[in-house]
């Protein structure tokens, strides 16, 4: 096969041989520095290169689209194909070919372990690093350097999820507890934190969703409110699904405690930046409260 039939993104057996689509999230990060630093690319307006990367997370498509593309722009599709053949780790052959610019990450980037870019060994020489790179005045990377792992840290039904709530703005969620005179002096908890964020979100696996809001959860994305959401509306149909109605049933009285989800500042800004595009980033979109202070009261927003 020619060089020429390597730049058709149909012609890339190769890469398809090796499931590469399949690793999207891992995929996705790499080929996402790789781009970044891509001076072919022009990429220090970096909220629609993220775009990119953040949507590759869900869509193999747009994964594979993106291997082309990184391959295609540094000019190199036929050898990095070639490279990927003779059994070269796909995100490893995309950094040589960022590295062929001379555009090297300023971060390491780790492919099963291996770091392909020196750093600062120490703390100290860590720490002065930190510091040399926040008095650059010429440097335009503005995102922050946890969004790299976090994207490799995604399910991609957690990615639907950030968008519900980046979309849709805090959801409703409850808990079910005893209730009656008894419940007054000791309430005891039922169920904790019953939703509808799974099938709002169009998850593949419900059965996952808990465990996807903790995960969020402690990659400091979203948080739990004690305060339900502003339309109490939201709750009339959550109130009514079948898990919230065996819990209110299960003991002789009981009693619901609404409740909500949102995102942190932290997780708004990683949703604009990497999973919408830039016009939707800038536009107008629901609030979220900001998480409590340490006396557990709701800080007002900026």
């Amino acid at each position: 096969m020619s060089e020429d039939e390597y730049g058709d993104p149909s012609r890339l057996p190769a890469v398809r041989e090796y499931n590469v689509v399949d690793s999207v999230p891992g995929l996705a990060r790499v080929a996402g520095a790789a781009a970044l630093h891509t001076a072919e690319w022009g990429l220090r307006t970096t909220a629609r290169s993220w775009f990119r990367v953040g949507k590759a997370v869900t869509d193999r498509n747009e994964a594979a689209s993106l291997v082309h593309d990184v391959g295609q722009y540094v000019g190199t599709v036929g050898d990095l194909a070639r490279q990927v053949a003779d059994g070269t780790p796909v995100a490893k052959a995309l950094l040589n070919a960022g590295e062929a610019l001379g555009a090297v990450s300023d971060r390491p980037v780790a492919v099963n372990g291996e770091v392909l870019a020196n750093r600062p060994q120490t703390l100290r020489e860590r720490g002065e690093d930190l510091l040399h790179r926040s008095r650059d005045v010429w440097s335009t990377d503005d995102r922050h350097p946890a969004f790299d792992r976090i994207l490799d840290e995604l399910a991609p039904d957690e990615g639907r999820i950030l968008l519900l709530l980046l979309r849709g703005g805090p959801q409703p969620s409850v808990d079910i507890r005893t209730g009656g005179l008894t419940g007054m002096v000791s309430s005891q908890l039922i169920a904790p934190g019953l939703q509808m964020i799974g099938p709002r979100a169009g998850v593949r696996y419900l059965e996952h969703v808990p465990s996807y809001l903790h995960n969020l959860f402690r990659l400091g994305l979203v948080w739990f409110s004690r305060e339900p959401v502003t339309d109490h509306q939201e709750y009339q149909v959550l109130e009514a699904q079948p898990d919230v109605l065996d819990a209110l049933h299960s003991v002789k009285f009981a009693k619901v405690v609404r409740r909500s989800l949102h995102l942190t500042p932290f997780g708004e800004e990683f949703c604009r930046l990497a999973l919408v595009d830039a016009e939707e980033a800038a536009s107008d979109l629901p609030e979220h409260a900001a998480p409590p202070d340490a006396d557990g009261k709701d800080r007002p927003r900026p």
